[in-house]
């Protein structure tokens, strides 16, 4: 028989989400998610970063049923058989990047970042940014719309938009990857170990205004960011075993 573990659900807000919501709270035994053994998310990909975020500390794993538009980081949505989905998942452990950035004022914040850490220009002109890795200077100046760190987990997505290179769970790796680059205009961006230090420095930044994203947390008229794995903190995500994430980054890499 099927071990029954405590489920907490939570929802997006939409209307299909809702309704898958009240569906699933009629048919199973749920509880408030700090007592929960699972979370199940009902939403788009967007709510599942921000569910990710949100019970962080919780650490609790955390199964997300596609109630959205693009789904990548959900399983399929099914009423039925839930229980068994649940204890027949295949678990995937991620770890954020951390930001760390200083403002034009000195002032200093930081952001997690499940996907990406996204450096943009604000205005009209171009970006101009200096990046350091690991304390090296490895490009002077970058005049660009913008640069981003990339997770493997969330490489098929802006990263991937910005034509940067999907990566397996398991590489090792983070993508550096420049957004619209104009000079030098032929850099495709470079693969970092994932204990790289990634440190970019604003050019002109009062000329030029800069902002930083980690995932929906942004601060604006930055002067420097700095981006690196925190690989203290576990993130717990659970796919139906037929249909892992590392099956749908290998899978994401042959869509024509």
């Amino acid at each position: 028989m099927s071990e029954q573990r405590k489920i907490a659900f939570v929802a997006s807000g939409s209307p299909q989400s809702d309704e898958a919501l009240e569906s699933l709270r009629n048919r199973y035994p749920h509880v408030a998610p700090e007592d929960a053994d699972v979370i199940v998310a009902l939403g788009g990909d967007g709510f599942m970063l921000k569910t990710l975020h949100e019970f962080m500390t919780l650490k609790k794993p955390i199964y997300g049923m596609n109630r959205g538009t693009i789904g990548f980081l959900m399983n399929k949505f099914r009423i039925g058989g839930l229980v068994e989905r649940l204890n027949d998942a295949k678990p995937t452990v991620l770890h954020p990047l951390r930001m760390a950035v200083e403002d034009k004022e000195g002032r200093h914040h930081e952001a997690l970042a499940i996907n990406e850490v996204s450096v943009f220009r604000e205005t009209r002109q171009a970006a101009k940014i200096e990046i350091s890795i690991d304390g090296t200077v490895r490009m002077p100046e970058l005049i660009c719309d913008g640069v981003l760190v990339a997770t493997p987990a969330g490489s098929s997505a802006y990263n991937l938009s910005a034509h940067g290179p999907i990566i397996p769970l398991d590489a090792g790796t983070l993508a550096l990857t420049p957004i619209s680059a104009f000079r030098p205009r032929r850099w495709r961006g470079a693969l970092l170990p994932r204990s790289a230090r990634v440190h970019f420095e604003i050019l002109e930044g009062r000329k030029r205004p800069v902002s930083a994203v980690a995932d929906n947390t942004e601060f604006r008229d930055v002067m420097s960011v700095s981006v690196e794995e925190d690989a203290s903190i576990d993130l717990f995500m659970l796919f139906d075993a037929e249909h892992s994430l590392e099956e749908r980054i290998l899978n994401e890499q042959f869509v024509p």
